[in-house]
């Protein structure tokens, strides 16, 4: 019997592969075009090569302790503690092993929240044993800033040991500048603040972190991953420097600090973003004498990438997100409802967002494996790109002044804003697609239930005497979304939506490719397709378009197709009282022909979609 140690030279019989021949290969499929075609770029302009080499001589970044899972963590957000209480224990006793209590006026508030009143927070904690090794993280604001103390009374008060509670208690002030774009007071004047209730927290027993330095801020906004890293080393440094200033020494005052990261859909950008935060946090208490120690990263999947339309797909971006950060090592991950942008989530929404942490842990094991991507090429480089670029604008946020400086000086505010700005011309151009929004759109989709709850009202927090440009929350999906609100609309008010008229020219063969492509770019924007057979006669298909109803028509078909009938189809289009006619494909040397005989616009792949069906709408008004 052969050992299962013996080697299995199963591909002795073939030659070894080399990149030589695989770089030929590709020259082949490129047909001369250039090899540079392949590199991708992120939003931080950090080069993807096609193929990586492994990674030799390499270790293992480490993250959570070997083979553990990370913490289960579930929103509790409704306004009413009672009923959230009664979510927090479904949830515990279906898995969950953390809550994330989410207080009104909290960064990922996101509309809802709990009131930050004792009351509140005693109701809600209700039969909830804190000393039973469930992870509480604190989610608040400086209008819900009393939600810590509050938390820490329920505590004392129901003769529990601190130090054998895991919360979290998120204070991050520098966060809610960020988000909101002022400050009543100075940083001088908010770290004894700050530091006055973390150490007045470590008296009565606990053993934090205290501090959070949150980057999902800079995600929520339209970010790149070094600017997430770097506003989160750029935190996580001041609120180190204020407690240390207040007389904690340094090696206590380093496990008092956690960082919260936002995860995405793009599984290796998310994987190398959470490595490379601990590799560079390690960097930043190698600096301070200190003997590195895993830095604890609580995980959210992304606010950014959920839509309202087809939000079913919100459970695949948010399973590859959970996927991402739990192999990257992070300690605590807080999957996003797929209907969270909709509004409050239901039972079945809150089971889903729990249920697949569970399945990835239980049944795809993820956490038994530390730092799976350790020799990666591809990912290794990744994450050393990023360690570089994240440090060097940390730095130049340290020359600024520190994080609350360069908030003021608006460092970061100007980096997220190209960010953005690059982002929402890809979004508009559907170069970075959102199935279901932007490509795929389903026009028939039915009504996502959402729970009913009022919000909780919170009076305004000091004055805005600081000011600076404010970095508040998006989704990449509101431009498409604002369309087919408009869609909706008329439909309410008229009983249909309005419509363009797909005059097919030719055979199947000759216009399903693009009659197809047009039917999905109108309908992004709520305008639905009215379909056809292919005409050859102007006259017939004149006809079909007036009995179509439609306020719009697109010529499509074939570049061969189009040169013989499409002005003849124009004309006719424009005779039956098509005043608004597109044509599917991109303008070439007959455009001026075409635009003569009534053509008023050109869909392709790369255009603005956004700024094309914005103006559809416009002349649907003015008709």
């Amino acid at each position: 019997m052969t050992s299962v140690t013996d080697d299995l030279p199963l591909a002795a019989d073939f030659p070894k592969a080399t990149v030589e021949d695989w770089r030929k290969l590709v020259d082949g499929v490129l047909k001369g075009a250039p090899f540079e075609k392949l590199v991708g770029k992120t939003y931080d302009g950090l080069k993807i090569d096609p193929l990586y080499p492994r990674a030799r001589g390499v270790a293992p970044v480490v993250g959570r302790p070997a083979a553990a899972p990370w913490q289960i963590v579930q929103r509790i957000d409704h306004p009413d503690a009672a009923l959230a209480n009664a979510q927090a224990l479904q949830d515990l006793e279906n898995g969950a092993t953390g809550l994330a209590l989410v207080f009104a006026g909290a960064n990922g508030a996101r509309g809802f929240g709990l009131e930050p009143t004792a009351d509140a927070v005693a109701k809600v904690l209700k039969d909830i044993h804190l000393d039973a090794g469930i992870g509480i993280d604190l989610e608040i604001g400086p209008q819900s800033r009393m939600a810590a103390i509050h938390v820490a009374e329920y505590v004392k008060s129901n003769g529990l040991d601190p130090a054998a509670c895991n919360i979290r208690f998120g204070l991050d002030p520098l966060a809610a500048g960020a988000v909101w774009g002022h400050s009543p007071y100075t940083w001088e004047e908010i770290v004894p603040a700050v530091t006055g209730a973390i150490k007045g927290l470590a008296a009565l027993g606990f053993k934090g972190p205290f501090a959070s330095a949150d980057g999902r801020v800079i995600h929520d906004a339209g970010g790149s991953e070094v600017q997430e890293l770097a506003f989160v080393l750029a935190c996580g440094v001041a609120y180190l420097r204020a407690i240390e200033g207040a007389g904690v020494p340094l090696e206590q005052a380093q496990g008092m600090i956690y960082a919260r990261l936002a995860a995405d859909a793009d599984q290796f950008l998310t994987m190398s973003k959470f490595r490379a935060l601990r590799l560079l946090w390690a960097r930043i208490e190698t600096a301070c004498g200190l003997t590195p120690k895993p830095l604890f990263i609580a995980a959210d999947t992304a606010w950014r990438m959920l839509t309202q339309r087809d939000p079913y797909v919100n459970m695949l971006r948010a399973t590859m997100a959970t996927f991402a950060a739990g192999l990257a090592g992070a300690n605590a991950i807080t999957v996003q409802p797929h209907t969270l942008a909709l509004g409050l989530p239901d039972p079945f929404a809150r089971r889903v967002a729990r249920n697949t942490q569970l399945l990835l842990l239980e049944e795809s094991n993820l956490a038994k494996v530390s730092d799976p991507a350790a020799g990666a090429g591809g990912i290794e480089t990744l994450t050393a790109q990023l360690c570089e670029a994240a440090w060097a604008l940390f730095q130049e946020s340290e020359s600024a002044g520190g994080a609350f400086a360069a908030l003021q000086q608006g460092l970061f505010q100007s980096k997220v804003a190209a960010a953005r700005k690059a982002r929402d011309a890809n979004i508009a151009k559907r170069r970075d697609v959102l199935t279901g929004a932007s490509e795929f759109p389903n026009l028939q989709e039915s009504e996502t239930a959402v729970l009913k709850a009022t919000p909780v009202a919170l009076a305004p927090y000091g004055e805005q005497k600081y000011k600076f440009e404010a970095l508040p929350p998006i989704r990449l999906a509101e431009p498409f979304e604002a369309l087919r609100d408009k869609s909706d609309a008329a439909l309410k008010a008229h009983g249909a939506r309005p419509k363009v008229f797909l005059a097919n020219l030719g055979t199947p063969a000759d216009f399903t490719a693009r009659a197809t492509f047009a039917k999905s770019f109108f309908e992004a924007g709520g305008i639905q397709a009215v379909e056809s057979e292919g005409f050859a006669d102007p006259a017939k298909l004149a006809a079909a378009f007036k009995a179509s109803g439609a306020a719009l028509a697109c010529l499509c078909s074939s570049d061969k197709v189009y040169a013989e009938h499409a002005e003849a189809a124009a004309k006719a289009l424009q005779s039956a009282g098509g005043r608004h006619i597109y044509l599917a494909g991109r303008p070439t040397e007959a455009e001026a022909g075409l635009r003569a005989a009534g053509v008023t616009g050109f869909v392709f792949a790369g255009g603005d979609a956004v700024a094309t069906l914005q103006d559809a709408y416009r002349r649907m008004e003015m008709a």
